[in-house]
């Protein structure tokens, strides 16, 4: 069963999809990434004020301590 916050981007995602014209529909895909990747850069710092290493954020992402640090370094800022 999905949860109510997957539930609520597959609408986010279907709202994108209803639009009509192919340019505008991407403007709102893109919009709507660039929302997300702010939304994660601010929750992985979040996590790491908390004490969350780097190691356990990077196994979310399938990656190593080092990997995790490089993809979010502006995080650490």
């Amino acid at each position: 069963m999905a949860s109510k916050h997957t539930q609520r981007l597959d609408r986010a995602a279907e709202s994108v999809s209803s639009i009509k014209d192919p340019l505008a529909r991407l403007a709102a895909a893109r919009a709507a990434r660039e929302q997300f990747e702010k939304l994660e850069i601010d929750l992985v710092r979040s996590l790491r004020k908390e004490g969350t290493t780097w190691r356990t954020i990077g196994e979310v992402y399938g990656l190593t301590k080092q990997g995790a640090q490089q993809r979010f370094r502006s995080a650490d800022s």
